[in-house]
Parts: structure tokens; sequence; C-alpha cells
């Protein structure tokens, strides 16, 4: 999978490869091994610490709560 956010607005894209959508599709989720969680949560901290740094300045300020997350209408 890899994250794609568009520096001019935040926005953020969740891309899977073909590979990826088809495990996905067969088994309804995702498995990481122990050691490809640490792999995956490592450089999840990572792209996050990155993704902040493109987001406009009231944006970084936001606090984020359990029930904030807002899904795009167009999904």
């Amino acid at each position: 999978m890899k994250f794609e956010q568009n520096k001019d607005t935040g926005e953020c894209d969740i891309i899977f490869s073909k590979q990826e959508i088809d495990i996905i599709n067969k088994k309804g989720k995702i498995i990481l091994t122990a050691e490809g969680l640490r792999h995956f949560g490592n450089n999840l901290v990572k792209i996050v610490a990155e993704w902040n740094l493109n987001f406009n300045k009231e944006l970084q300020k936001k606090q984020s709560f359990s029930n904030t997350v807002k899904p795009k209408k167009d999904v």
C-alpha cells in the first residue's frame, strides 16, 4: 500500500497494489506478522509526521478525538 498526500490540499490517497487487493478480497483482511507489524508501525509514524508538515497551520493545530473522523461523501 502506498500513501500519496497532495501537498496543496493536505488530502491523501491510499493506493493498494493488485496483489494487496486480491489478498483483501480473498481473506477479507490484511495480516501482519509481528515483524511486519513493527516495520509497518515504524513507517506509519514517519509518514504521519511528514503528513502533518503538509497540513495548513490551522489544521496542524486541530486536536483529534475518536469521533472526529468524517469520511468523504464520494467514497
